[in-house]
């Protein structure tokens, strides 16, 4: 998952990302059980086989163990991130236009709300385009 995020004051996005870790985590494995999926057992063992891999877990391992935080200060970087956060969903196959996936903050990019709640930056205010 690649994530362009800030934590308030007082927060620490290691807390944030772990609790963001276990959350979907739990969530996941739950909705596998209770939905119809055709990939369900395939999934599971996949998890369940990562899991017994480390002993952190108690069964399943859906997430990595570590992040790589890369600190963005500039305005020019911040944009090229952000630009490869919403790129990298079209490069890799999982739609065809960015503003399509209703997860990624590029619909509000577009001035079309998303199903996460987004804080857009405005990089005309910093004398660039946003994309």
């Amino acid at each position: 998952m690649h994530l362009v995020a800030r934590a308030k004051e007082g927060f620490s996005l290691s807390d944030i990302l772990r609790d963001f870790k276990k959350f979907t985590t739990t969530q996941i494995i739950k909705s596998l059980y209770e939905e119809p999926e055709s990939q369900r057992e395939w999934l599971l063992e996949k998890f369940k086989s990562a899991g017994a891999a480390n002993g952190k877990n108690r069964i399943y391992q859906i997430w990595g163990n570590d992040n790589h935080p890369v600190f963005l200060i500039q305005p020019d970087i911040i944009s090229q991130k952000i630009n490869y956060v919403h790129q990298n969903l079209v490069e890799e196959g999982l739609v065809e236009k960015i503003e399509n996936d209703p997860y990624c903050s590029a619909r509000d990019y577009f001035n079309d709300n998303g199903l996460v709640e987004v804080t857009v930056i405005e990089f005309s205010a910093l004398g660039r385009n946003k994309f």
